[in-house]
């Protein structure tokens, strides 16, 4: 595949999500159901909304500190305030252009704290490296809070428990032997997937061989965690999802991070995959839907109006650079 060819899928395909993910919305709700979900946002409280934008605010705080300790061992420390900033900005670009924040991000530290390009842009792609991680983290938190419904689903399949335990040491030894294969294999691809999960592990290891190991790992738990308490504190603005356990929450959450990794900011695609993930767990398509759209606007629009401030502060603070 050409690298021109690779580009354009690279815009088409999540424009080409977007397009499908607005028909779906449509023809999956009749005309009552939308204006009910139009109203359950008109109607939502904005005191949680508030509070859930305020989680937002820190967690980037947070991502801004915890950026300095990966910048440290290099032998730059930049001002939070200019990181705090940068980071916002990047958000900003990244509604625009899918994962144009990153370069962004390097460029303007280098610009207004003189860290090489280079340097900065290794140090995000670490971030990047971590982030999948606790992704995944989540991931298996949120299937260990679900263990009823997985079993429930076995049970329900007429597999039994049995056939539930034959099924997980097939897999296991599946595991074993795909890791091995991945292992052995002389395919281009797979020398890239090696390489993609050497990468992976030695960004992880590096963190603890930096002086703030133990910050860096607080701070990785902080942003995570305020991410979900922003998840959490939606809920209370839908009266159905108020009473939602963690456990489902973290289905729909993750469901909601999988929208934004394959769409344009999550645009339509957030808001239905948090939906789906919702009805499992018995939540109305209307209901559902008002929480995914509630969750993105308030996000969306704490992005929009911070970066865009953040956009216009920080040349104003760095004058003289």
């Amino acid at each position: 595949m050409t690298l021109s060819l690779k580009k354009s899928l690279k815009n088409i395909l999540p424009i080409a999500l977007g397009v499908f993910l607005v028909w779906y919305l449509y023809n999956s709700t009749t005309a009552e159901q939308r204006t009910e979900i139009l109203d359950y946002i008109k109607g939502a409280d904005p005191l949680y909304i508030g509070i859930s934008i305020a989680i937002g605010i820190l967690s980037h705080v947070s991502r801004a500190i915890r950026w300095n300790y990966l910048l440290q061992p290099l032998g730059y420390k930049p001002r939070t305030i200019n990181n705090v900033l940068i980071i916002l900005t990047a958000y900003l670009t990244n509604l625009g252009i899918p994962r144009s924040g990153e370069f962004l991000r390097a460029t303007a530290l280098a610009t207004y704290e003189d860290v090489p390009f280079e340097k900065g842009f290794g140090t995000i792609v670490t971030e990047r490296l971590v982030d999948v991680l606790m992704l995944l983290l989540i991931i298996l938190v949120a299937l260990f809070l679900q263990t009823d419904l997985i079993f429930g689903f076995i049970r329900d399949t007429g597999i039994g428990l049995f056939g539930g335990m034959i099924f997980l040491l097939i897999s296991i030894l599946g595991l074993i032997i795909a890791v091995r294969l991945i292992k052995k294999s002389k395919s281009g691809i797979v020398i890239k997937i090696r390489g993609f999960l050497k990468n992976l592990l030695d960004g992880v290891l590096s963190i603890f061989k930096m002086e703030h190991k133990w910050l860096f790992i607080f701070h990785t738990i902080l942003i995570w965690s305020c991410y979900v308490a922003m998840f959490w504190v939606i809920k209370f603005t839908v009266l159905e999802t108020a009473d939602l356990s963690l456990g489902a929450l973290l289905i729909a959450f993750v469901g909601g991070a999988i929208a934004m990794t394959t769409t344009n900011g999550g645009f339509i695609a957030y808001p239905a995959f948090v939906s789906k993930s919702l009805e499992i767990f018995g939540v109305s398509i209307v209901s559902g839907n008002a929480f995914g759209w509630i969750m993105w606007i308030s996000q969306t629009l704490m992005v929009v109006v911070f970066g865009a401030i953040s956009f216009l502060l920080l040349p104003l603070l760095n004058r003289n650079r």
